[in-house]
């Protein structure tokens, strides 16, 4: 097993993504749903600057899981199986990012709505609403399409660790069933937006898990079966 900075690195970024993105979500004082509602700017601005922060932390998070995942893309040059990895990896990071790209536009309306929501009366909400919503409606397919780019990538990513022996076989069959169950639900649960919240969760221990993985037992990349 090949244990040095390069596995280091990619270890710990993996383990940071884990953390910011468990701190912001915990540490958020108010969720926003799929859609924008007007009860949440009110909620939002009681602690509005602590809100932004927390989301930014969970948003960055986002962010660091694509770091992490680059860095995992550097580490595998040499491996005889990397042609499997490597498009698991791509479609993970198309996946993150579009992903961060959909919350980035929950937090600024959020944080906008606060000020122009405020002191309106219902009618003038209402307008502001209807205004959001053709938006908002795009963003819930950026959502989705970002769960399912990063479903197929773990697939491809977790076939990859099985065939390379790349990392503890648990781990390969972990990231397969994860990258499956992501891209089920969304197919197949028409009101999927609740039923995924536990699956992010999954994901953040995968990330954990994956980044404590590496960072204390290296990886495999002679292709060949680890002892």
């Amino acid at each position: 097993m090949k244990i040095d900075f390069e596995t280091k690195f990619t270890g710990l970024s993996f383990i940071v993504a884990a953390l910011l993105l468990w701190t912001g979500w915990f540490l958020l004082p108010h969720h926003i749903g799929e859609y924008l509602a007007a009860s949440d700017f009110p909620i939002i601005g009681e602690q509005v600057w602590y809100w932004i922060w927390m989301f930014r932390i969970y948003i960055f998070g986002w962010v660091a899981m694509a770091v992490a995942l680059f860095a995992l893309g550097s580490i595998i040059t040499d491996n005889p199986f990397r042609v499997v990895m490597y498009p698991g990896i791509g479609m993970a990071i198309a996946g993150t990012l579009t992903i961060a790209i959909a919350f980035a536009f929950y937090y600024n309306y959020g944080a906008w709505g606060v000020g122009k929501t405020a002191g309106k009366s219902p009618e003038e909400i209402q307008l502001f609403m209807d205004g959001t919503l053709f938006t908002n409606q795009y963003v819930t397919c950026f959502m989705r399409f970002g769960r399912i780019f990063s479903g197929v990538g773990l697939i491809l990513l977790g076939a990859g660790f099985l065939k390379a022996n790349f990392i503890n076989k648990w781990m390969g069959w972990f990231t397969v069933l994860l990258g499956l169950s992501a891209m089920g639900l969304i197919l197949f649960v028409p009101e999927y937006f609740e039923s995924y919240k536990p699956l992010f969760h999954v994901k953040v221990i995968w990330l954990a898990l994956i980044g404590f993985t590496i960072f204390k037992h290296g990886v495999n990349n002679t292709g060949a079966e680890s002892k």
